[in-house]
This record gives structure tokens, sequence and C-alpha cells, in this order.
């Protein structure tokens, strides 16, 4: 019987391998048909040889790219929709159909010429109409745009040209005995594949670098940088770092006043290149001594201007800023500095300020310039006034421009083009959410009002108001229904804010935060939120400090944050009940759920650093790090519990509860660029709360939570752990899905939160093709879990223990599809189950099951009804 199954298992397997087989033949002839009998396709190319630098950087001189494959195999999907697309595409007929529409355009333009109007609509319609003809004629087709790829074929010149690129790339990073060759291998039905050999050889190392300055003043300002430089004895030779050292130098000089210096100054003037090492300087301890060590010897020279004897310095002149009325003001234009005793120039500091009938505030303008009267030039104060007008949100553009007079002083104009003082704006949106394989909709909408200089201080008033109704899942299933946990939730919130372009402090401390962008923004709002298993309100009050030192380099300090929260029953008689219930069900079990669902007060403060070289849109190597202290109801220490309790009223049961944590979280990110579209990103997300005082614990939103479209996407929102416990209990034993009691799904339908968090994911993102947007996809891996830190005997398995905590972290992969609009991107997330660590559990036989190892429960069949089904995760913008 087993040697049938066995035959016959072979048997479709040989049947699935030959239809394989017979389709790859099929796309690979089709193809071959369409080529040129002269032409070869570019299948791969390959880096061999090198090792130090790395196969990326040498990648990215090779222009030409190979057609996209599927899993490394000679399939090109891509290349097929565009020949498919080809053989219905006449580029002559394109070309002509956009000359015809270009024509007709021209024709009645000259017949509405003096009707502004109705030329305006003409040029909205022929615009579209045209771009969409200009497109096709270029680009070819829908099919061959969205869906397709040109054909990459080889050319012998194209990998000469990158051998030459390549063995000058390795010279220029000291490797200057580096060869770079290259060999073909000609695959079947006329494709080839490309292999660069590389021969690094030995490489070159800085060990004398000398300067020849010949003005005494730039020598005296470079030689007192030298611990800055780009250039270190000992390192090996870098091209790069000769044109950063150079960069450096010029930076240097043009904040000292001189405006007019160049790189082009420096040169090097000697590059000589030495056997074997010097006998001295390894005594000496300066260099190795290895005798067979190639070593460089450099020698920079600072050349003055032709005809001078020395670079001229220039200071600041006069100094003038104009507040414009129009769009965009001329960018470039000379400085007009005109001292109009007009009622709107004020003068502040020996700087003119014409307001053009405004009410701003010239002492804030004034800690905006840095650029002063009679000081020296300097290109960072002048980068940095452009920045910290721009940043106050007021001005549509800024612009600074300089004029020089005979005696070398600057003359400065800068204008401003406010933006509107009043701005409203609306936004709507569907919201989704998939559950047990269905579909529940919703939606929000949302109307944003601003006012900008509503004071005359250039403080920044926003209002807004949101309403939605959302599906969300609850706590517990409605007992009229049974089996469904899927609600719908009305949230109603208001929110108002004011932000100050500087810190609200007295005294002068404030004025030191003058060059970071400081803002100080004070919020009040409300939200309230409507459910069937209970209601609950929230009134925020907060003041923050923010402040920024670099592009990359944020800090904020929220000095106050106080939130009164309020619950009560919901807009379901028996759900709200219900819910009562299973509250009291998990108090019994230890959990602090409960207290989330009282009238409570909580305050904290708390600051945050955040570095991000991450920019959207530019695939390069980048890193995120944010690091959040916090601590809440600090104020209270100074109280004893039992004055506490009787001035908030607190019982068991009633009055006003209070909380006092400490909170800790850090969230890394790491981005690598492995091609042009395609990134390898990686997360690790940890964090610790402690709660002290007479609860132990910390208000719910400040608690840790795993699970949901930016965490672990193999589970749903907030649905992993505390460590090994069940997703939901009843009588000691898990509860399983009553919509699918056979398979044993366990009901996730309790919240999970808990005081440590240690979570990380890996994901490979890379464009699939354009479809109206640019359609990303991605493979990516999560894990994680969360931890309570006190022992509960009615909750095993919850405690974080270094012994125990690693069979306890969740494991989930997927697949997920972004939709890439420029502005935002959508993204659905697919993940299934690899190791839950809940799947140890008795089951309705009194049998011990030890299923943590869930993912061949997975099955195609059972999607969203076996133990391991698929959990589709919503988002807007990337997880990480």
């Amino acid at each position: 019987m087993n040697r049938a199954v066995g035959r016959n298992n072979r048997r479709h397997c040989l049947q699935r391998y030959s239809i394989f087989f017979i389709l790859h033949s099929s796309f690979i002839l089709c193809l071959s048909g369409c080529l040129s009998s002269k032409e070869y396709l570019l299948t791969s190319q390959a880096i061999r040889g090198n090792r130090t630098i790395p196969s990326e950087a040498l990648e990215s001189l090779i222009p030409q790219k190979p057609n996209r494959r599927i899993l490394g195999l000679p399939i090109t999907p891509p290349l097929w929709f565009y020949q498919l697309g080809l053989r219905r595409y006449d580029r002559g007929a394109a070309l002509r159909e956009l000359q015809d529409k270009t024509n007709e355009f021209e024709q009645q333009s000259q017949q509405l010429a003096g009707q502004p109007e109705a030329l305006k609509v003409l040029n909205r319609r022929y615009g579209r109409q045209l771009k969409r003809l200009r497109l096709r004629a270029e680009e070819g087709n829908w099919v061959m745009r969205s869906l397709g790829e040109p054909p990459s074929y080889f050319a012998e010149a194209d990998a000469k040209a990158n051998a030459v690129k390549m063995q000058k790339y390795l010279s220029d990073k000291g490797f200057f005995n580096a060869q770079a060759s290259y060999k073909l291998d000609t695959l079947r039905r006329r494709q080839i594949r490309v292999n660069y050999l590389i021969k690094e050889n030995a490489g070159f190392y800085l060990r004398n670098i000398t300067y020849q300055i010949a003005d005494p003043r730039v020598d005296s300002i470079v030689r007192q940088s030298f611990d800055q430089s780009r250039l270190k004895v000992g390192e090996r030779f870098d091209f790069e770092n000769m044109s950063g050292e150079r960069l450096r130098i010029e930076s240097l000089l043009r904040d000292q006043g001189y405006y007019t210096f160049s790189r082009q100054y420096i040169r090097a003037t000697d590059v000589d290149t030495i056997r074997r090492g010097n006998d001295r300087r390894y005594y000496q301890g300066l260099e190795p001594g290895d005798s067979t060590r190639r070593n460089v010897d450099i020698a920079l020279q600072i050349v003055n201007p032709p005809g001078k004897s020395a670079h001229p310095i220039y200071h600041v002149g006069e100094v003038e800023m104009q507040i414009n009325s129009g769009d965009d003001p001329s960018v470039g234009a000379a400085p007009n500095i005109a001292h109009s005793a007009t009622g709107d120039t004020v003068s502040r500091n020996n700087i003119m300020y014409l307001l053009g009938n405004r009410d701003m505030s010239v002492r804030l303008l004034d800690s905006k310039i840095l650029l002063r009267p009679n000081q020296l030039y300097s290109q960072a104060n002048y980068r940095d006034t452009q920045r910290q007008l721009f940043l106050l949100n007021q001005f549509k553009f800024v612009n600074l421009n300089f004029i020089d007079t005979t005696n070398r002083r600057l003359q400065t104009l800068i204008t401003a083009t406010p933006l509107d003082k009043y701005e409203a704006t609306a936004e709507g949106g569907i919201t989704g959410l998939l559950y047990q394989g269905q579909g529940y909709p919703g939606g929000f909408g949302s109307l944003v009002f601003r006012v900008r200089n509503m004071f005359g201080g250039l403080e920044t008033f926003e209002t807004s108001v949101r309403f939605g109704i959302e599906a969300q899942t609850g706590f517990v299933s409605d007992p009229d229904n049974p089996g469904t946990s899927v609600y719908s939730s009305q949230e109603l919130g208001v929110s108002s804010s004011l932000i100050f372009p500087q810190i609200l402090f007295p005294g002068a401390f404030r004025f030191r935060f003058n060059r970071y962008a400081p803002r100080t923004q004070v919020s009040l709002s409300f939200n309230n939120s409507f459910r069937p298993d209970f209601r609950r309100s929230l009134l925020r009050a907060t003041m923050a400090y923010n402040w920024q030192t670099t592009a990359a380099k944020q800090f904020s300090f929220l000095i106050a944050d106080i939130n009164l929260i309020n619950a009560g029953d919901g807009t379901s008689t028996a759900i709200s009940k219900a819910f009562q219930d299973q509250l009291q069900i998990l108090r019994d079990q230890g959990s602090t759920v409960y207290l989330s669902f009282r009238r409570s007060l909580s305050s904290s403060f708390s600051f945050a650093y955040t570095y991000n070289t991450n920019t959207p849109g530019q695939n390069r190597r980048a890193n995120f790090l944010r690091t959040v202290v916090e601590s809440g109801g600090t104020t209270l220490n100074f109280f004893k519990d039992a004055q506490l309790r009787k001035l908030f009223n607190t019982t068991d049961s009633t009055g006003l509860q209070y909380y006092k944590y400490l909170r800790f979280n850090v969230d890394y990110r790491h981005y690598i660029p492995l091609r042009a579209r395609t990134t390898f990103a990686f997360r690790v997300n940890t964090g610790l709360v402690y709660g002290y005082g007479s609860n132990r614990t910390a208000p719910y939103e400040k608690l840790f939570f795993a699970g949901g479209s930016n965490s672990i996407r193999a589970w749903y929102p907030r649905r992993v752990g505390p460590g090994s416990e069940w997703p939901q209990t009843k009588d000691g034993k898990p509860v399983f899905n009553p919509d699918y009691p056979d398979s044993e799904q366990f009901l996730y339908t309790v919240e999970k939160p808990g005081d440590m968090l240690i979570e990380g994911s890996a994901e490979l993102r890379g464009r699939l093709f354009h479809l109206g947007a640019d359609v990303n996809g991605a493979i990516f891996i999560d894990a994680g879990n969360v931890w309570t830190l006190s022992n509960n005997s009615t909750r095993p398995g919850t405690v974080f223990r270094f012994g125990t905590f690693i069979p306890q972290i969740a494991v989930g992969t997927g697949v997920g599809l972004r939709f890439d609009f420029s502005f935002f991107v959508i993204r659905f997330d697919g993940g299934i189950k690899v190791w839950d660590p809940a799947r140890r559990f008795v089951n309705s036989e009194n049998q011990e099951v030890d299923e943590r190892f869930i993912l061949p429960k997975f099955s195609l069949r059972q999607l969203s009804s076996g133990p391991n089904p698929l959990i589709i995760n919503f988002g807007i913008g990337y997880p990480f």
C-alpha cells in the first residue's frame, strides 16, 4: 500500500515538473523568437575576486541591469509582458496621434486668444490628453509601461567600459595595481552572463601628509583643524577622502570670512608611492613594520588667487529683511537696501525690517537671523538663517541674496513671502478590518483649521475635529450572537494646539536654543469612543519643548502630560454586561486591565531623542534611533498613599485612580540598499515599564503590546503574549474559535498588555511593477513578545526570566504589497505564524499538546479557518 502511494506521489511530482519544463521551454522559445538573431539578452552579472571593496559598490558602476527574474531562474515575466504589449504597439501611429493632437490644441489656442478663462479650461483639458499621448509615444502602451520591462541587450563595448570604470574605482580606493576584466558565459537561447573578475592586489597606505599653504592666515586656520581632517596617517589611500578633505577645508574657510574661497584652490601636487616601509617610522611606532607594505606620500597645496598675495576676507554689511506679498520672490535679485522711514519699517540690532504692514514680532525674527553687520561672513550662518526662517512655518519662500561692495562688505537682503494667515483643510478615508476571512469596512473624516501669526508672535494655532466609524475587535462575543467579536466603534475627537517658535522659559536660558529651531507646543484635546462593550473618554493637556540640533538629531522634552480618563457602559446592555464579567475574570487571574476602565488620572513628563538619517524616496544606507524616558506620577511622591487615596476618594472599586511609573523605550532601525529599488530593513524595538505605588502598574496606554500591522504581523493587533500565556482562558483552559471548533483555532479576543517588550523584524522590499502607482513587494519575518515583571500563580508563563524567555518569543512570516503614491503608501501584509509560544496547552480530552512550531499547520485550503490562519494587516506607510 505504501509503495503504491509512493509511486503515485512520484508520478504526480514528475507530472508537475514536466508541466513546469514545458511552460518554461515555451516561454524561452517565445522570447527568443522576439529577439534579433544578432542580439543576446543580458541574463545576469556578477562580481568575482574582490576581497576588500564590497560588491555593491562595484555593481553601482554598472548602468546596464538584467531583466528581473523570479527566484534567480531564467524566467522574466516583465520582459514577457513587454513583448506582449509590443506586438500591439505602433510607435509611428502614436507619434502621429500626438502630433495631430498638438496641432489641434495650437489651432484652438489661437482662436481663443484674448480669453484667459477659456484658455485656462483649454489648457487643463488638453494638458491631460497630451501628457497621456506623450507617455504612450515615449514609453509604449499601458502593458509595456505598467507590467512590462524593455529587454536588456548585451553589448561587449559596455562590458569593456564597465571593467575600465571598475579599475579606476579600485585605483581611487588605494589599489593602484588592481586589475579588472570580464568573462562571458553564453547560455541557451541567446542569453549571456557577464562575470567581472577583480584582482585588487596590495593596497597603498598613507605615510606622510604635507600641506603647502601660501596664505599665512589660511595656513593657521587649516593647521588648527588637523584633528578633523579626513586624511589619516596609516589608513588606506582613498580618493573620496581626498575630495572630502578639500570640501572640509572649503567649508572651514567660508565660515571664517572667505566668501569667494573655492576648493579649486586646493591641489594635490604630489602623490609618491613607496614600496617598502620606513624603518625609522617603524621604530618610532608610527607605522607597521611590514616590508611588503605599500606606502604613499601626498602633498596638498592651497594656492592664492591669481595675482594676489592672500585670499580676500569678507564682512557682512548692511542687513535688511523684507516681507513680500507676492507668490515667489525673485531668486538672485540684487539687494536693494532702502532706509525708508515708513510706519512698517523697524530697526533692531542694526537690522532693518520692512514688514509690509504686517504685525510680526521683530524680536523673534531677529533671533532667527544669524548674519550680523560687521561680522565675518559665515557660510554656516547663511544656511542656518535660511533654515531657521523656513522652519517657522510662516513663509512660503525665504531667499538670501548678497551684493559685494568695493570694500568687501556683503550687503544682505532677506526676502520672505508669508503663507496664508488662515487655512482650512479637510480629509477623509476608508478603513477596513479583515477578521476570520471577513471584511468589515469603516471610514473617517477630519477638519483642520489653522491660524498663523495669531497674536503677532509668529505662533501657529491649530484645531481639528475628527469623526470616525471603524470596525474593531471586542473583548467579548455578543451574547445574542455567539462568535461575533467585531463591533462598530464610533470616535469623536477635538484637539487644539498653540505652537510658539521659541522655548517658553523664564530667564536667559531659553536663548541658548535659538540656533536649534526651538518650539513650544501647548495642546488640549478631548476624545470620546462609543462601542457596544464600553464607552471611554479622554481629556488630555500637554506642554512640550522641541528642538533640532542637526538635520538628523531631534530632541523633545514633554514637561507636562496630564490625562483624565473616564469610562462607562457601552451602547449594548448585553455586550456591556458580558464585558464587565470578562474584566472580573481577568482581575481574578491577576490582570490589571480593569483599572483602565475606571475614572483615573495620570500625569507624566518625558524626554525623547531621535536620530534619523533615512530620507523617504532615497534608497541609501540609513539609521533610525528613538529613545524615550518617561516618569509618571512623580509629583505624587511628595504625598503618602493614604493621603492620596483620601484626596482622590480612591477605593477598590470607586473614586479616582492614580498611577506612579517609570517607562523606557528604544526603537532602532537599519536600512541597507541592495539595488536601486531593493532594500533590506531591520528593526529592534524594546521597552520596560515599572509601576510602583499602591497599584504597581502603569496606565493602559503606557503598557507594551505586540502584534498588528506595525509589530508581529502574523497576530491580530495587541494579541501576542504575555510570555506563553494562552490567548484567552476560561476555567484555566484556552478558548477556541466557535466558528471552527474542529480546527483548535485559538480565539484571540482579549488584548494582552505587558511590562516588558522585545521584538524585531527583518524585511526585504523591492519594486514589482507600476500600476497607477509603484507596486512594491515585501518578504518579512517578525519575532517578539511581551512579558510581565510580577509573578502571578494564576497566570503561569507570563513573567520574564532569562532562562525561559527565548522559547517564548513568537515568530511570524509573510509577504506584503505596498502601493506607493509618492505622498503616501497603502500597505497590505499577510502573515502566518511560525512559532506560537501559547500552543502548549491541555485539550478537551485532558491531553497535553505541544504545537508551538505551528508553521506546518498552515494550509492554502484553510486560509481563514485552519489553526494557523492567514492574518491580513492594513496600514498606511511602511511598518518601520
